[in-house]
C-alpha cells in the first residue's frame, strides 16, 4: 500500500506534528506500507519530500522531520481523482491511503478531510462532520450536554460581543457573578493550550480574553475546578461498528493521568519544559472510577460520531469527586511517548499494531461509504 503521511500545517502546532509523523513514519511495516512524505508548510502548501528525508526520519530515533518547500516538488490534489488525485509535476503519486499527522486548525478542523474526501481517498480518523464539531469546544460542549453528559460550566464569547462594548461589559459581569474566580479562558478553536490562561481577577480576565482573541475569533470561558486532569484513549467507528472487524468497534483503553508542575497543563507544560507534568499510566484510580471514566469516553466519542481515533479528556473535582468531560482531541500528539498510544499500549495494544489498526478503519469505512448510493 502507498501510504502518504502528512504532516506540518497552518496551525499553532505545526513542530508538533513534525515530530508526531516522524514516529508513525518509524513504526510503520516497510513490507505492507511504502511511505510517501508530504509536508504542509505554515503557508499552506503541500510539497513532496525526498526519499533521503525520509530515510533520515527513521534511520534516526530522535530525528523530525523538516520541510523542503521546493517549489518543483508542489503536490496538487484533484477531486474525484481517486488513487491519482494527488499530483506532482502532473504525475500522480497513486496514494492509497492517508495518514494526516497534523494538528489543530487547517487540519484537524474538517478542511483537510473535506479535501481528501472530495478526492475520494481513505484517510485516518474523523470525518468532516466530527473533524469539525469536536475543533470546536463550546459546539462539543453543547452536544455533550445535550447528550446528558457533564460538563464544566461555561459561557463563550465571540468578536461580535467584544465590538459591542454595553454586551461585552454585561457578558462579563455575568460571568464574575456566576463563577467567581478563577476562571479559564481559551480559544473554541485551537489546541494544545495555545492561547489558555487562568484568570484570579478582573484584569487578569480582561488580559486574557484579549490574548485568546488574538487566535479565535470565540472564547470559551468555564469555572475554574479544583481538578486532577485525566485522559483516556478512544479507537473504532462510532456509526459502521461491525462485530466481524475488531478494528471498527469502539473500544476506550487504559485511562491515564497528568500531574502538571505549572499552575495548570499549559503550552510550556506540555512542549517546552521537560519536567511540566508527570504522566501516570495507568491513572490512580479505583476500578469503579476508571470504568465510569471509559464508558464516558465511549459515549462522548460516539455521540459526536467520531472514527478512527480520539483522546477523551477529562477532568474530576478533588474537592467534590465529580467527573466532567473537558474536550476531545481528534488528532492527538502520537510520538512513540505521547498519552494516546501510550494508554493503548498499557491496555495491550501497542504502537505498531495501534497504526495498523487506524489503517485498516480507514479503508473499511471509506470501502463501506462507497456503497452507499449518491443519486437515482
Amino acid at each position: 500500500m502507498n501510504l502518504a503521511i502528512l504532516f506540518g500545517g497552518k496551525s499553532s502546532e505545526h513542530e508538533v506534528s513534525l515530530v508526531s509523523a516522524s514516529s508513525v513514519a518509524r513504526n510503520l511495516d516497510p513490507s505492507k506500507y511504502k511511505v510517501i512524505p508530504i509536508g504542509i508548510s505554515k503557508s499552506g502548501k503541500w510539497f513532496l519530500q525526498s526519499e533521503e528525508e525520509l530515510a533520515r526520519v527513521q534511520n534516526d530515533p530522535k530525528a523530525a522531520f523538516t520541510i523542503n518547500e521546493d517549489p518543483s516538488k508542489i503536490v496538487s490534489v484533484i477531486p474525484g481523482g481517486k488513487k491519482d488525485a494527488f499530483l506532482v509535476e502532473g504525475k500522480s503519486l497513486q496514494i492509497d491511503a492517508v495518514f494526516g499527522v497534523v494538528h489543530g486548525t487547517f487540519c484537524e478542523d474538517g478542511v483537510m478531510q473535506g479535501l481528501l474526501e472530495a478526492a475520494e481517498v481513505p484517510y485516518v480518523g474523523c470525518g468532516v462532520m466530527a473533524s469539525g464539531l469536536t475543533m470546536d469546544k463550546e459546539k462539543t460542549k453543547v452536544v455533550w450536554k445535550d447528550n446528558g453528559l457533564p460538563i464544566v460550566p461555561y459561557y463563550c464569547f465571540t468578536r461580535t460581543d467584544i465590538n459591542d462594548n454595553k454586551r461585552y461589559d454585561a457578558l462579563v459581569e455575568k460571568v464574575i457573578a456566576d463563577f467567581g474566580f478563577p476562571i479559564f479562558v481559551k480559544p473554541c478553536n485551537a489546541g494544545s493550550s495555545v492561547g489558555a490562561s487562568k484568570a484570579s481577577n478582573a484584569r487578569e480576565f480582561s488580559m486574557a480574553l484579549a490574548e485568546a482573541f488574538t487566535w479565535d475569533n470565540k472564547v470559551l470561558v468555564e469555572k475554574a475546578v479544583n481538578a486532577r486532569e485525566i485522559e483516556c484513549s478512544v479507537t473504532g467507528n462510532s456509526l459502521i461498528q461491525n462485530s466481524e472487524n475488531a478494528f471498527s468497534a469502539v473500544r476506550s483503553y487504559t485511562p491515564g493521568e497528568i500531574n502538571p508542575t505549572h499552575e495548570f497543563y499549559d503550552y510550556d507544560a506540555k512542549y517546552n519544559d521537560p519536567d511540566g507534568a508527570a504522566l501516570n499510566i495507568p491513572a490512580n484510580l479505583d476500578e469503579k472510577t476508571a470504568q465510569e471514566i471509559k464508558a464516558l469516553a465511549e459515549k462522548a466519542y460516539t455521540v459526536l460520531d467520531c472514527s478512527g481515533l480520539s483522546r477523551v479528556d477529562f477532568f474530576i473535582d478533588k474537592d467534590t469527586g465529580k467527573i466532567y468531560l473537558n474536550e476531545i482531541n481528534t488528532i492527538p500528539g502520537f510520538t512513540s511517548i505521547s498519552m494516546f498510544p501510550k494508554m493503548c499500549e498499557a491496555a495491550g495494544l501497542g504502537y505498531k499494531d495501534l497504526i495498523n489498526l487506524l489503517i485498516d478503519e480507514a479503508v473499511e469505512r471509506f470501502n463501506e461509504s462507497k456503497k452507499l448510493l449518491t443519486s437515482r
